[in-house]
């Protein structure tokens, strides 16, 4: 058995024992709220993320859960693919991958989404709703037959220009918001590319941000520094070469400024510089992302 399933059977008992006690742990908690003259809703709260392949992920915060570019047929011969116990999973709805909320996609590339499977999850699970730029949605239309149009109701199309002002939107539990940041090569290569940097804001408790193939270069996030200072981040998932590059780790301790950052977008043979930095190498693993219930809307000074 892989380790994420091992996980996942552990939470079940640990699950079918919390229903049994429930009660007796809620009169335990109103009686100890009582005695201290304080609410007995905690200060503080966790949130889980899920590691998938190469920058595919869920983030887990209570009863929400949103997916990040979990799709994808082509490793280019360094990254990881989707592991076949995971891909039936989420098509199935089975745990952990029930009740997705959201799926997001950074950019039209091999390594990141396939419109063939990303439009078969949004008709074989149709309460996911999918966030993603227009290039990536007009790989979907061209696909698609006419008895799917109802699919692309439950779509948002992001369009960004390179420059253009940072973008939010909200559905249930969700705050999300998107800006268009180069994807690494520029200014040379790549330019055609919408690389989508989604900042998402679960429950107004869990902040994290998937920045897709970022350009580590402080010129696209000076411009939007505003931006940048504005909320709380609890968990940054940035391309590993933010953590080999001067400029790049720059941009995390002076812009971005989340509590912790995981690399993702490893190749499978982990570079030497990486090691000491924390990183998603294999399927399946997690992290807890503690948060405060008030912090997701603080700003940082």
């Amino acid at each position: 058995m892989i380790q994420w399933e091992l996980i996942l059977a552990r939470n079940y008992k640990c699950k079918l024992m919390t229903k049994c006690l429930s009660s007796l742990l809620a009169l335990q908690l109103l009686t100890i709220g009582f005695a201290f003259g304080q609410s007995t809703d905690s200060s503080s709260d966790s949130a889980s993320v899920l590691y998938m392949a190469n920058e595919g992920f869920m983030v887990t915060s209570g009863e929400t859960k949103v997916v990040f570019d979990p799709l994808f047929r082509n490793g280019y011969g360094h990254y990881q693919l989707l592991p076949r116990s995971m891909e039936e999973a989420l098509f199935a709805g089975t745990p952990p991958f029930d009740g997705i909320d959201a799926v997001f996609i950074s950019h039209y590339h091999g390594d990141h989404f396939s419109p063939e499977d990303v439009l078969r999850l949004l008709k074989v699970r149709q309460d996911i709703r999918l966030y993603a730029p227009m290039q990536a949605v007009k790989a979907m239309r061209r696909i698609a037959s006419p008895e799917d149009k109802p699919v692309f109701d439950r779509v948002t199309a992001v369009e960004l220009a390179y420059k253009d002002a940072p973008v939010s939107m909200e559905m249930k539990d969700l705050k999300i918001e998107a800006v268009r940041i180069p994807h690494s090569g520029w200014p040379t290569g790549r330019l055609d590319v919408a690389n989508i940097s989604w900042r998402v804001t679960l429950n107004e408790t869990t902040t994290v941000l998937h920045m897709g193939d970022a350009d580590p270069n402080d010129v696209h996030f000076a411009r939007d520094a505003a931006y940048w200072a504005r909320g709380h981040t609890h968990m940054a998932f940035p391309p590993y070469w933010f953590f080999s590059s001067n400029g790049g780790e720059a941009i995390l301790r002076q812009r971005i400024r989340a509590d912790h950052n995981v690399g993702v977008h490893v190749p499978v043979a982990v570079p030497k510089n990486l090691r000491g930095f924390d990183l998603f190498t294999k399927p399946g693993e997690s992290r807890e992302i503690p948060v405060s219930t008030n912090s997701a809307t603080e700003t940082k000074d």
